[in-house]
């Protein structure tokens, strides 16, 4: 069976699926006085809020923004007025959430793009709720002595935030693709992972698989002996990560830098060089107005104290498209994803983004952070020059821009002439580039990372920042592969910005290879016809 490739790695396991979603009798009882109906059901969607807010709490990142959004949902009081509507016409609470719900369901469908994506999110927060008033278990992650892999349609979010990798081995789902919750959480947590894998709905529990999420692949069952070099191989990389810590080089010594994508206060622990992303929509996000100077500066703070002397690289608010803010954007915006979104917002909003970089500012000073800023969302390089020259004026010194549009891609030289960094935001700019929405699954073969016409827009900023003399990272959902890592580096990155579980196989795969060896397998991948014969051609 053939997937998306979502997550790398091997593994074979046992199939397990997660519990179904809960069916209403077919029979409907006679509804109780409509009050007490309207309650019921407005008592199973709150406590279905509060465990989401549960599991949330000491979350960040990726994994507290999907919850965050799930909570949203939720708590959006139209679902209520249309539980009261459905019990007006007579239907007990179990029937009156399926009906208000239903109405979202379809009006999210119609709409296309990322919110058609979500649907998934707002069907499972429904079944959570009829499981509640029909006393029957909730939807989710089956309870195993064994470790397992896990198979199903989807992962629900509540589920992907929770998943324990001593238990789960791996991860399949039917649909969904490499830049779904799914395989951003299985990334994060360094579980294999396919999806998109349409074949997957045959699979039942107690199956035998082999899943490749490096290659996307999924092996029905193995004999033994394939099993058994499956299982070797994953020791065998396991002692191979063991073996290689410190800073990021390849074989003969190049240095590429090994960077951490963090949400929040995180592991200052972890065997990393510093942050190459700081996301810093957390504090702005699930609120009606944005948080003060004073507020920022301390959650900044936070992430600084950690880092001590390693450098911070802060990405100011990507507010807009997936992420929108009551306070930020408009409501209005038939394409969101090419709407006012990140740095765009502060043509309306200039205070927002005056105040951020002063609290970062601030915060920097504070406890003596290697502290550098860089704007989303950049199309020009009259934006980057407008966007260094606030900056600065808040008193940093060392100011970069994400290029994660095309026209920035081809126009890096001059962006570069006014910024000290660059770093490439792979995931939109895939989007962008093959006019692919990045989360939707049905487009997720256009949206791998392995496609050459991606990797030509990176070599070709990288180029640009070899004639600067000037950093070029990357930071998007790429950077992390041990596959294409040595690809990256061989087009010319100088860094690479990833989740904490990704820097140990990174590490090692750089490790494996001379900066020549980088640049040769570069050469190859980026002549290839298709993003699987750049696979093949760079794993064998």
């Amino acid at each position: 069976m053939t997937g998306n490739p979502a997550s790398p790695g091997q593994a074979v396991g046992v199939v397990a699926r997660p519990a179904t979603a809960p069916e209403l009798p077919a029979e409907v009882p006679a509804p109780g006085p409509a009050q007490d109906e309207v309650d019921a059901a407005a008592a199973a969607l709150g406590s279905v809020v509060a465990d989401l807010t549960e599991r949330a709490a000491g979350l960040t990142g990726e994994a507290r923004d999907i919850l965050d959004t799930q909570i949203a949902m939720a708590d959006d009081p139209a679902l209520v007025d249309g539980i009261r509507a459905a019990v007006d016409r007579g239907r007990p609470a179990a029937w009156a959430v399926h009906d208000a719900f239903a109405v979202h369901l379809e009006a999210l469908a119609a709409l296309g793009g990322y919110l058609a994506e979500r649907t998934g999110d707002l069907a499972d927060l429904r079944d959570r709720a009829i499981a509640v008033l029909l006393g029957v278990p909730t939807p989710g992650i089956p309870v195993r002595d064994e470790p397992f892999v896990l198979v199903g349609v989807d992962l629900a979010p509540a589920d992907t935030v929770t998943l324990d990798p001593a238990k789960v081995l791996a991860i399949v789902t039917s649909k969904g693709g490499p830049t779904s919750h799914t395989a951003i959480l299985a990334r994060s947590l360094g579980i294999p992972a396919v999806v998109g894998c349409a074949d997957a709905d045959s699979l039942a529990d107690g199956d035998r698989v082999v899943v490749d999420g490096t290659r996307g692949v999924v092996v029905t069952s193995p004999d033994d002996d394939a099993a058994d070099r499956v299982a070797r191989a994953a020791a065998e990389r396991e002692a191979s990560l063991a073996r290689h810590s410190g800073p990021g080089a390849t074989a003969d010594g190049h240095q590429v830098k090994l960077l951490l994508n963090v949400g929040g206060a995180t592991d200052g622990d972890v065997d990393a060089e510093g942050v190459g992303l700081f996301r810093t929509e957390f504090l702005f996000l699930d609120r009606t107005d944005a948080p003060s100077r004073e507020e920022q500066r301390r959650a900044y703070g936070e992430v600084f104290r950690l880092f001590g002397d390693r450098p911070v690289v802060v990405r100011t608010l990507d507010a807009g498209a997936d992420k929108p803010l009551p306070f930020a954007n408009a409501d209005d915006e038939p394409n969101p994803a090419l709407g006012v979104r990140g740095y765009r917002v502060s043509w309306r909003k200039p205070d927002l983004l005056a105040d951020q970089l002063a609290a970062i500012a601030d915060a920097a000073a504070e406890h003596g952070t290697d502290v550098r800023v860089m704007a989303p969302m950049i199309a020009t390089a009259a934006e980057a020059r407008a966007f260094v020259a606030l900056a600065r004026s808040a008193g940093l010194g060392n100011v970069g821009v994400m290029i994660e549009i095309p026209a920035a891609a081809l126009r890096a030289a001059d962006i570069l002439a006014a910024v000290d960094f660059v770093s490439l935001g792979t995931n939109d700019l895939s989007q962008y580039a093959f006019g692919a929405d990045r989360v939707l699954g049905e487009l997720g073969a256009l949206l791998d990372p392995w496609q050459p016409a991606l990797l030509d827009l990176v070599a070709l900023v990288a180029e640009a920042g070899r004639a600067a003399g000037k950093p070029v990272g990357v930071c998007g959902e790429a950077a992390g592969d041990p596959g294409l890592a040595p690809v990256l580096v061989g087009l010319g990155v100088t860094s690479l910005s990833m989740s904490a579980p990704a820097v140990p196989a990174v590490r090692a795969a750089l490790r494996e290879r001379t900066l020549d060896d980088c640049t040769d397998l570069a050469e190859r991948v980026r002549r290839a016809p298709d993003p699987a014969t750049a696979r093949s051609r760079a794993l064998g």
